[in-house]
């Protein structure tokens, strides 16, 4: 049976309409573009996201553009491991806990201090660690253990320490005595706050964190070497992501030639004046 003219334009129509909506289909499932041999979210860009804001020692005055701070290193470093100038590299902010969700990235790595866990890595991909933490001593400037430059020195003062920590495991083995163990680590702050102990033992980026945000005149004396039990810092990485092997690569490429190990010393001791503990 023949068709009505009507009924030949609507088919016409809709033809038409599924050939638009096929062909918008087909460009929006090229929403990555090889460059360099990865599949980057923006054609001729690797993007990299941080926090926002982001803080020194792991960016500096919050412009992770200028490649100064440890992470904002750490990010060019692996960029140029794959095959990516400066130039090619941008910038976006996340939060941290939007970034570590689960669902598609508008970066193709992010880092502001991802501890690898296996909880997470239900959700995202992390790259193999491009830092561990260490364990660190707080002290107000002007007081005696702010001069302190060995466990030996330590040993003479009282230190507090969050209870269960792997910081409380490093005084007992490199320091001795019996630490004054607090609920949590803002117990012990509250602590030293009011002088009811002469330093704090905590992990180098919470020492970081609590001498710029919590308290004034307050002073990283020094960090320990040991990393046992310390937390893995990963790129996050969008889970499943076809580039994950790569930049895990590129990682690893960084740890073998000592780049990790420079760039760790320039950004988290020699700029932050934080000696390692004899």
């Amino acid at each position: 049976m023949s068709r009505s003219p009507r009924r030949r334009a609507r088919v016409l129509i809709v033809a038409a309409v599924s050939a638009a909506l096929f062909a918008l289909s087909a460009c929006s499932s090229t929403s990555t573009t090889t460059t360099h041999g990865l599949e980057t979210v923006t054609a001729g860009k690797l993007t990299i996201a941080t926090g926002q804001p982001a803080y020194s020692p792991w960016v500096i005055d919050n412009k992770p553009q200028t490649g100064k701070g440890f992470e904002a290193a750490i990010a060019y470093a692996v960029a140029k491991q794959l095959g990516f100038s400066k130039s090619e590299v941008t910038w976006v902010r996340t939060g941290f806990d939007a970034a570590i969700a689960p669902g598609p990235k508008d970066f193709d790595f992010n880092l502001q201090q991802f501890s690898i866990t296996d909880k997470r890595k239900k959700a995202v991909d992390f790259s193999s660690a491009y830092y561990t933490t260490t364990q660190a001593i707080v002290a107000f400037k002007d007081t005696p253990v702010a001069s302190a430059t060995s466990t030996a020195d330590l040993k003479k003062y009282k230190i507090g320490v969050p209870a269960g920590t792997t910081s409380y495991d490093v005084l007992i083995k490199d320091v001795g005595g019996t630490p004054a163990v607090y609920n949590s680590e803002d117990d012990a702050v509250q602590a030293l706050k009011s002088k009811q102990i002469d330093a704090i033992a905590v992990d180098l980026p919470a020492a970081f964190y609590i001498t710029s945000a919590q308290l004034k005149n307050a002073t990283v004396v020094g960090h320990f070497s040991d990393t046992a039990g310390g937390d893995d810092y990963g790129l996050v990485l969008a889970k499943n992501s076809p580039e994950t092997k790569k930049v895990t690569a590129a990682v690893d490429a960084l740890r073998a030639d000592g780049t990790l190990a420079a760039l760790q010393k320039k950004w988290l001791s020699d700029t932050v004046h934080v000696p390692t503990f004899k």
